[in-house]
């Protein structure tokens, strides 16, 4: 693979053309970025980490009837996915009160919400990703209406699943983004990746100080240290409960 074959990178990955116009490859860093990429750092593995962790919960996910751009695994840090045009939204579920809606509302941290919140934020690093209403996503022409009901019906959907698989892993889901995009054929597929970068994870056996229980990128955001610990006891939860499925 030549290095012109590079097409674009990003935060947490790198997407490299493939001889099938219709197949890219991603390929998972280690790089660590918090608050709109202010805080930069290096977590060790964590593109293998999070490559194998959202792989398990993708090919889940198509178990149950989510349709995704994963294909296969070339090898541990990266991923063979479908070429899509990404939707310039970031889809954001949330089952308990934490980070920026506490901040933005003064909801207690740990508030259980009495239903799922699926909240649409604008995908644009130039100004701070906002939150958006739907009459304004519909103003910038982001999506359509059509595409914005099914999103929501695919959103909570993924939130059912994922919050009862990550209880056989004696894990919280709190809250989580998606991204989702259009293939050659205009079909809505989930993209990007399902990981401790992209959830708010919480042990459910941990004790009573709230920084125990955190199991995802806030350790790197807060500094609360073993952040790599904590990526990799996801990863070994997940394979477990896999595992005890087959």
């Amino acid at each position: 693979m030549s290095l012109n074959s590079k097409i674009y990178e990003g935060k947490a990955k790198i997407l490299y053309k493939t001889e099938d116009p219709e197949i890219l490859l991603a390929d998972f860093k280690d790089d660590a970025t918090a608050f709109n990429a202010q805080k930069r750092g290096t977590i060790t593995n964590k593109g293998v980490i999070n490559c194998s962790i959202s792989t398990q919960l993708f090919q889940q996910l198509e178990a149950h009837g989510i349709k995704t751009h994963y294909i296969d695994n070339p090898n541990p840090h990266q991923m063979r996915v479908k070429a899509v045009k990404i939707l310039p939204l970031e889809v954001v579920v949330r089952n308990i009160a934490a980070g920026s809606l506490c901040q933005q509302t003064g909801l207690p941290l740990g508030t259980l919400l009495k239903q799922p919140l699926v909240e649409f934020y604008y995908k644009n690093d130039s100004l701070g990703d906002p939150l958006l209403t739907r009459d304004r996503l519909y103003l910038l022409e982001l999506a359509t209406p059509e595409q914005v009901d099914t999103i929501t019906h695919l959103a909570l959907k993924i939130n059912d699943f994922l919050s009862n698989f990550f209880q056989r892993c004696s894990i919280t889901l709190v809250d989580f983004k998606l991204e989702f995009g259009l293939d050659a054929q205009q079909q809505l597929l989930l993209a990007d990746e399902i990981s401790p970068d992209t959830c708010r994870l919480w042990d459910t056996h941990a004790g009573n100080d709230p920084d125990s229980w955190v199991l995802d990128k806030d350790r790197f955001r807060k500094d609360l240290g073993n952040v790599e610990h904590a990526y990799q006891e996801v990863l070994q939860r997940v394979l477990k409960a896999v595992n005890s499925n087959n």
